[in-house]
């Protein structure tokens, strides 16, 4: 039974570890998109989104099952609970992968506002966070959950400075930049929350493993 339960853990490793591939992928290809003003790619991370729903519900199912059958305790229990916790925000992750995707296609017949330096900036902000944040549940490493909090940080920086000078040297400036300037402004405050979704799953991560809750309490990781 023991032998059993450990394999069921292990596929749930690797399912949730796809989700996370699929979730970052996502974050690429949409700004990839906006870059290139590619309709096509931001097209098809919207048709992708499915498969990523899909993976979210068999997850759950999966989480579901092994707490039914195996009835786990303690830490087992905490590393499943957690998975169910991460497999929603990595499916919200998607989700705001596929916002930006919808951004992009308002964006692609207008002349270009700016040069695009620090959006792409914030999406491998964002990207590194995703990857970390699964890698540190998959390896239960606390000090690599801790670096994706503390990066949060730098996240919420960017994406003021991006909406500063969105605001500040186009739209008020001069208001026929407005219907440019917003869907690039709802882009980065998309890619800043999903780098708060992965801080969600780093705190997850932390309570897994060291059953400490630090939601909100981002000075004790310091």
């Amino acid at each position: 039974m023991e032998r059993h339960f450990d394999e069921e853990l292990a596929e749930l490793h690797k399912e949730i570890l796809r989700m996370g591939v699929l979730a970052q992928e996502a974050i690429y290809n949409s700004v990839e998109a906006l870059k290139n003003r590619n309709p096509l790619k931001a097209q098809e991370v919207i048709a992708n989104d499915n498969e990523i729903d899909k993976l979210e519900l068999m997850i759950d199912e999966k989480c579901f099952e092994l707490i039914a059958r195996f009835q786990p305790i303690a830490a087992d229990l905490r590393f499943i609970t957690t998975g169910m916790r991460i497999n929603a925000d990595l499916e919200r992750i998607a989700d705001l992968a596929v916002d930006i995707a919808q951004r992009v296609l308002e964006l692609v017949d207008k002349p270009i506002l700016k040069p695009l330096i620090d959006i792409p900036i914030l999406s491998t902000i964002a990207q590194n966070m995703v990857r970390d944040a699964i890698s540190s549940f998959i390896k239960k490493d606390v000090e690599l959950a801790r670096k994706v909090v503390s990066s949060d940080s730098e996240a919420d920086k960017l994406r003021n400075k991006i909406q500063g000078e969105l605001v500040n040297d186009y739209m008020l400036r001069d208001s026929s930049t407005a219907d440019r300037a917003v869907p690039l402004l709802l882009i980065a405050r998309h890619l800043e929350r999903i780098c708060d979704h992965t801080t969600n799953i780093a705190e997850d991560v932390i309570y897994m493993v060291e059953a400490k809750v630090v939601k909100h309490q981002h000075q004790d990781l310091k």
